[in-house]
């Protein structure tokens, strides 16, 4: 069984559903917390959320800079 749920962990990992990812392998590691695997995806998982997490906010932080940006113009030809 936990086999089974490894497998669709990394299914899931690979298809870029993280988090679904992540429960599985929490579920393995409840039945076998030792193996070595499993505790590794769970690290790459949580790596990736991670680094996207920050991709994120860097997309949001520019997105917010371009739009205070164009105010700031605006502002400034109206004047």
């Amino acid at each position: 069984m936990r086999e089974k749920m490894y497998l669709l962990a990394v299914g899931y990992y690979r298809s870029g559903d993280y988090s679904r990812s992540r429960q599985l392998v929490e579920r393995c590691l409840e039945i076998a917390p030792d193996w070595r695997q499993a505790l590794t995806l769970k690290k790459t998982i949580e790596d990736r959320i991670k680094k996207d997490g920050v991709i994120g906010i860097g997309i949001a932080a520019t997105a917010v800079g371009v739009l205070a940006g164009g105010i700031a113009a605006a502002l400034s030809r109206k004047k």
